[in-house]
């Protein structure tokens, strides 16, 4: 890989700018606005950091020595922070070696063949509390190392090597593989390490050659290019209000916290009316997707980015942060964020360093009688339960010794922690003690009133973990809930597929119209359970949505519409988007997921061997990828080629071996082709491997009580009961076998449970006389 030219070509375009602009001083006593813009190049370029030291020598400073300039540097002594003097790791029976050789930074690990081998160290990665090593294979192909540096001081247990996944024992088969694409840096993270980055990944060849302005994240990731600022400081600071920036970060020039007389809290004046600031932040600091890598500074972040839901394994049920969320979808739940807080209100934005430290930078807007004495905490003063941050903002290690903060700003409930198994902030610090301990020490100091508010997470844990079907009412009251934060609606909505019912049909015209694209863009998701004839009256107007998250859902929800009860200006205006979306999707081409969802794409618009094909590149990308094997054998099977299918699924078992998915779609097609015993047999393997998948358990029951096992049938069906209580159809199984059977009592018993979490059956005995005795 080689850095990008783009920085030498912005110094000579800089120059000859500089002297067109001379030029006009020289003939003319003042430069208008409009001149000016006319003089400007027609598109604003990188400069490099370099170039806004020459004014910003204050901010340039503060940078410097910060994670964002040390986000990414070349492979030198001054750098790396290793031990590369020939020191040895061993994991799991892979013994790593770290060795200089000509001065340059070598592993001797095992290689994408599983063969021990030397690789060069390119780069670093990061710098504390740890510091990675990026090594290039061929094709442009930059990976990040499984093993990293612990960058701490040795008294704080640093200064060695560890591994990343030290529970796991990973061979180069594996997708967690230092390797492969999980750990490509190109594919995961350069987008967020370097200024102004283009992955350049060309599909035919599987290569990249991956370019930047700056190696590391400077100036311009979060201002924006800056030739056109350049240009108007040299221009002598004319009129122009924009100052030539593309993204005027100015949210809070003005904006002043004042705090009343009797306030606890100080309140900005003026109220925030943009988000600007925090997008540019979450671009990078939050769980999310990449949906261009045409990125425009300013622009809403669902132009180019799609935030993660607070959704099971990513968050826990209440929202806290569970894996490597970073910090956009906690703050988005907070009150700090509704009141108009931003990053920078408590972040200096070019050191990274906090305003203030400790609790003073709390302090700024809450009063230091009420807050920061002992009346409110209950601790000693100078211990760790008497820091705002330990109490509101409890921190969760990631990269095993990476202390990252939840940053919803809670108040510690251990009361969730009892019913929905949610950490807590008491607990943190006393692991020692229960829940219940925290919850009578909470009650003691604050009375109880905190333990009364319902809490979101108490809805979300039935809707994901119970799968209660009782719930979906109160799902949905969630998603219509204009008090809660955006984020927390919208996950909300994209649950309702679960419980979508006539009243969820109902408030869908209003879903599709919140002032929130992300609720725009999960309620479309509910468009696809109504018939094909209605989709487009609901859904079709989205395809013109200002945001570009929205409009590409909209066109893969209405991509399979019937084309012919379309108008000529419908058609149209569905292939521009339907084009939005095929472009958004190979944005990540290195991804067989993207060819998966292009494939379906295609599938909706009736192009089976586009279909076909697209399932075939996803799996020349990675010969293990589970759902294109076992969405193209379905596909083969709309296509009466079900023979197609059973070849396609043999194959995969011997790429990846015995696995859930494959063996209950080899099972299906088994059935289909009235191969019972070899149907069984799959069907079996499938409700063992995933038992966490009722279906397939469900299936496997049938399958047996048809096959005339009844015996065995109901002992699988009620296993599967016992693991997935609010299952409808595994309960109506048992049911209707059991009354068939003559187990009137155990029927009973079934219907009753049926009616209980779906009061729509009626009564348990009008259930009952609905099912045949044969």
């Amino acid at each position: 890989m080689k850095t990008s030219r783009h920085f030498f070509w912005g110094l000579l375009l800089l120059s000859a700018t500089s002297l067109l602009i001379w030029f006009f001083y020289s003939s003319r006593s003042k430069v208008s606005v409009a001149d000016f813009l006319t003089a400007s190049s027609p598109s604003p370029n990188y400069v490099g950091a370099q170039t806004c030291a020459q004014c910003h020598e204050k901010q340039f400073a503060a940078w410097r020595g910060s994670h964002h300039e040390l986000a990414m540097q070349p492979a030198k002594a001054k750098e790396v922070l290793g031990d590369f003097k020939g020191v040895k790791f061993n994991n799991k029976g892979v013994t790593t070696s770290f060795f200089k050789r000509d001065e340059k930074f070598y592993i001797n690990t095992d290689g994408p063949d599983g063969k021990m081998q030397d690789f060069e160290v390119k780069y670093t990665f990061g710098v504390d509390p740890l510091q990675q090593y990026l090594v290039e294979l061929p094709g442009g192909w930059l990976q990040a190392f499984s093993v990293a540096w612990d960058a701490r001081p040795k008294a704080e247990g640093g200064q060695k090597w560890f591994h990343l996944y030290p529970k796991e024992k990973i061979n180069y088969t594996d997708e967690l593989h230092w390797t492969k694409l999980s750990q490509n840096w190109n594919h995961m993270c350069a987008e967020c390490h370097s200024t102004n980055l283009k992955k350049n990944y060309d599909l035919p060849s599987n290569q990249f050659k991956t370019t930047w302005s700056d190696i590391s994240v400077s100036c311009e990731s979060c201002h924006g290019p800056g030739s056109r600022h350049v240009e108007w400081s040299k221009a002598g600071k004319n009129t122009d209000l924009t100052k030539g920036l593309v993204h005027l970060l100015d949210e809070n020039n003005n904006a002043n916290w004042l705090r009343s007389e009797n306030s606890k809290t100080a309140i900005r004046t003026p109220e925030l009316q943009t988000v600007k600031e925090i997008n540019t932040c979450a671009r990078c600091h939050a769980r999310r997707s990449t949906l261009t890598e045409d990125y425009r500074h300013g622009k809403p972040l669902l132009d180019s980015h799609l935030p993660s839901l607070l959704t099971l394994p990513s968050y826990h049920p209440d929202g806290q942060i569970k894996e490597e969320d970073f910090e956009y979808g906690s703050f988005a739940q907070s009150k700090m964020f509704h009141k108009g807080v931003t990053c920078s209100n408590c972040h200096e934005p070019h050191s990274l360093k906090l305003r203030a430290p400790g609790n003073l930078v709390c302090l700024q807007c809450h009063s230091p009688q009420d807050y920061n004495t002992s009346r409110h905490h209950f601790h000693k003063p100078e211990g760790r339960g008497a820091s705002c941050v330990e109490c509101h903002m409890p921190a969760s290690n990631f990269m095993v010794i990476h202390a990252r903060h939840d940053h919803s700003l809670r108040i510690p409930r251990p009361d969730l922690s009892i019913k929905l198994k949610t950490p807590n902030a008491c607990n943190k610090c006393h692991s020692e003690k229960t829940p219940e301990w925290a919850q009578e020490k909470m009650r003691k100091w604050y009375g109880n009133e905190w333990e009364k508010s319902w809490h979101f997470g108490e809805t979300l844990f039935r809707a994901q973990q119970e799968m209660d079907p009782r719930i979906g009412q109160d799902v949905l009251a969630i998603a219509t809930a204009p008090k809660l934060a955006e984020i927390v609606r919208a996950t909300a909505v994209s649950l309702l597929p679960n419980y979508f019912d006539q009243t969820a049909a109902a408030v869908l015209p209003t879903l599709l119209k919140d002032v929130s694209p992300l609720i725009r863009r999960e309620a479309l998701g509910l468009v696809g359970f109504l018939p094909s004839e209605q989709r487009w009256g609901l859904a079709g107007n989205l395809l013109s949505d200002e945001t570009l998250a929205v409009r590409i859902e909209a066109a893969r929800v209405l991509a399979s519409s019937v084309r012919n009860q379309l108008s000529t200006a419908q058609r149209s205006l569905l292939d521009k988007v339907v084009k939005e979306y095929i472009g958004v999707e190979m944005t990540s081409a290195e991804h067989p997921q993207s060819h998966v969802n292009l494939a379906i794409l295609y599938t909706g618009l009736g192009e089976s061997q586009k279909s076909i094909d697209a399932y075939f590149q996803a799996l020349k990308l990675d010969p293990t990828y589970i759902r294109a094997y076992v969405n193209l054998a379905d596909l083969y099977r709309e296509l009466q080629q079900d023979s197609k299918g059973e070849e396609l699924l043999l194959k995969a078992i011997k790429h990846v071996g015995e696995n859930g998915d494959i063996e209950h779609a080899l099972g299906l097609y088994y059935i289909r082709s009235q191969q019972v015993s070899k149907a069984l047999l799959s069907l079996e393997k499938a409700a063992r491997i995933l038992p966490e998948n009722s279906r397939y358990g469900y299936v496997y029951g049938v399958a047996l009580y048809e096959n005339g096992e009844s015996e065995k049938s109901f002992k699988v069906l009620k296993r599967v009961h016992v693991d997935h209580p609010y299952d409808r159809d595994v309960l109506m199984a048992l049911l209707t076998y059991a009354k068939v059977s003559g187990q009137l009592r155990a029927a009973k018993e079934y219907a009753a449970k049926l009616v209980k979490i779906d009061p729509r059956y009626g009564s348990a005995e009008e259930l009952l006389q609905q099912i045949p005795f044969k």
